[in-house]
């Protein structure tokens, strides 16, 4: 019930989700949330994909899904702290990225969709850091953009070393 009300809510009005968010809304609930979104775009992705070894490539999908939202929250609060100092809880933060991610991870699954839902994703991780962080514009593209730039930074040096398993 919990998932479907989330889900519904930050779909139709995020920013006022967002400003409505409990202030100590728990890590357990949004877990749970990007969870089940996780699973979700795991199965939809085993279902498009087809792969011969799919409990392998189902780990993948869900570690990925998974994975990069805890990056994300863990860059955003890194950068948080160093520009602003602890302004928020960590807790708090994934809320954000955790509720993004999960609502985009919906869609994202789809062949090309991704030019649509990691835009969209990173608007509702910023409508959630100004709504229910209570960072202003600046602090907010600051934050979104240096954990961006680290995120396309190491998957580019890291590029080399997976081409060369290929190889």
């Amino acid at each position: 019930m919990f998932y479907f009300q989330t889900l519904t809510k930050m779909l139709g009005e995020p920013g006022r989700f967002f400003q409505g968010l409990p202030p100590e809304s728990g890590f357990g609930p949004m877990f749970g949330f990007l969870l089940v979104s996780s699973l979700f775009f795991s199965g939809a992705g085993l279902v498009i994909t087809m792969p011969s070894n799919p409990f392998l490539w189902g780990g993948i999908f869900l570690v990925n899904a998974l994975g990069m939202t805890f990056i994300g929250a863990g860059l955003g609060y890194m950068t948080m702290t160093l520009f602003f100092g602890r302004k928020v809880r960590f807790t708090r933060l994934f809320s954000v990225y955790a509720l993004a991610s999960g609502v985009t991870l919906i869609a994202s699954w789809l062949p090309f969709f991704v030019w649509l839902t990691e835009p969209w994703k990173w608007w509702l991780v910023g409508t959630g850091l100004v709504k229910a962080c209570g960072f202003n514009l600046g602090q907010t593209l600051l934050i979104i953009g240096v954990s961006i730039g680290i995120m396309v930074l190491f998957f580019w040096s890291a590029l080399p070393l997976i081409m060369a398993g290929h190889g």
